[in-house]
């Protein structure tokens, strides 16, 4: 017991809370690869390499969905049980999920505790940390359970009882952490599936109440009772549905007439699909039609949707909405000769803005530089590798059909990339050191000529 707790002393005293959000991901992630490699994580007949075990659990706890090897075919039942468990725990997050533990040992949290998870959370404020998180896990047992009784209605008569049972959670807790894993029992793969209403419409409700992030789904759940919505939901909402809207119509233009995807459905499905395409590709990655057929203008405007991702608070990736939210708001109040920056009836303080603009550059210096990279180490076209480092550093599990067939060092460029992802950014630069300093000194003011 000498060196865990010593170990843990030592973490208590000398690392910062966005060092421990950063090393609990990783050790979840070497955890995971070490059950997944075991001789009974896999069927008989098949090997997985700790390699492809690093890249599935790393895409499993980051809730990205791209996958080296077929989880239905390689994997045990038991293997796909801590599959689920890796999503499950990724998309809390290890100190949400170590919360619940202290909550139901009756554990006082103390303000360190409080203060790693409201890193863990993207938390603005400390207050009313341990109330949100009992929010959160109630939410999210709540509609994954709901959730995994409605796709199980749809497996069972095709699959049986007890798979269906299964593949209805797994597929439950797969879209509403926006995982984009799918198991399907031999039944194929949901491009199999565009037109079956009542199973994209359960998968879509998931997948969006997953994405538009925690906050916003409790805020809208006591809206009845104060009848107004903070300034983030207001933006993640307006933004989201902006998005989707956008989407769509873009898939339906882009899609309509291609007859590998849209054209060979009907008109409900055409609109059932692009509907479908429209939420997924910002943060969950399942789809219902085959991403390497879509077209190449389609396949750049998705790599814009998962650049941007999901919603604070949630478990996607990418830049987030509210922060292009944020954006937005700053170039209109330049485009118009304002100087502060207004939305809503609100005026948002430029630190924000600041901060807004860190992460773009940042996300885009990631993205640049493993597309660089990963086209060096394959050789490929340029136009899937760059999808397939926006999927990862999105957290999206769409892919034009190359990470299976990657090399080694493409695997481990992946792999840094959807931990990147995960994270975010800014979390990353902070653990690694780049934190906030107090300036003392204040320099003179001179401008610059921009644009």
């Amino acid at each position: 017991m000498g060196l865990p707790l010593g170990l843990l002393v030592y973490v208590e005293k000398h690392l910062t809370p966005p060092q421990i959000v950063l090393l609990s991901f990783i050790i979840l992630i070497l955890v995971g690869t070490l059950i997944l490699s075991l001789p009974f994580s896999v069927r008989e007949g098949n090997r997985l390499s700790f390699l492809d075990a690093l890249f599935t659990a790393t895409s499993a706890v980051c809730v990205t969905g791209l996958t080296v090897v077929d989880p239905d075919t390689v994997f045990s039942p038991f293997g796909q049980v801590m599959l689920l468990v890796l999503i499950q725990v990724g998309g809390l997050g290890l100190m949400t999920m170590t919360t619940l533990y202290w909550l139901f040992r009756g554990h006082r949290i103390q303000l360190r505790e409080r203060l790693l998870v409201q890193e863990a959370l993207h938390l603005s404020k400390l207050a009313g940390v341990v109330r949100l998180v009992r929010s959160i896990l109630y939410t999210t047992f709540m509609l994954e359970t709901l959730g995994a009784i409605l796709l199980g209605l749809w497996f069972i008569p095709r699959v049986g009882l007890v798979q269906g049972a299964f593949l209805g959670l797994f597929h439950s807790i797969s879209a509403f952490c926006n995982a984009g894993f799918e198991l399907m029992g031999g039944l194929g793969s949901f491009t199999s599936f565009p037109e079956e209403t009542y199973l994209n419409l359960v998968l879509m409700a998931l997948i969006l109440l997953g994405g538009l992030g925690f906050t916003v789904l409790i805020d809208l759940y006591r809206y009845r009772h104060i009848g107004r919505l903070s300034l983030n939901s207001n933006v993640v909402l307006t933004i989201t549905g902006g998005l989707l809207l956008v989407g769509f119509g873009a898939t339906l233009f882009l899609e309509g007439k291609n007859p590998a995807t849209l054209g060979s459905l009907t008109p409900w499905g055409r609109f059932l699909a692009a509907s479908f395409l429209s939420i997924s590709s910002r943060t969950a990655g399942i789809s219902t039609i085959p991403v390497k057929e879509m077209r190449q203008e389609t396949q750049f405007f998705l790599i814009l949707l998962m650049f941007i991702g999901a919603s604070p608070g949630s478990t996607g990736g990418g830049i987030k909405t509210s922060t292009l939210g944020i954006l937005l708001a700053a170039v209109w109040a330049v485009a118009t000769g304002r100087r502060e920056i207004d939305i809503f009836h609100r005026r948002l303080p430029h630190p924000i803005v600041f901060k807004a603009l860190a992460i773009v550059i940042m996300a885009l210096g990631i993205l640049v530089t493993a597309t660089i990279l990963l086209s060096l180490t394959e050789g490929k076209e340029f136009l899937p590798v760059f999808f397939e480092v926006s999927a990862a550093l999105g957290t999206v599990g769409l892919s034009t059909g190359i990470t299976p067939h990657l090399t080694p060092p493409g695997k481990l460029i992946l792999i840094a990339t959807m931990f990147a992802g995960r994270v975010g950014p800014l979390t990353l630069a902070v653990a690694l050191g780049l934190r906030e300093r107090r300036q003392a000194l204040k320099y003179p003011e001179e401008w610059v000529i921009v644009g």
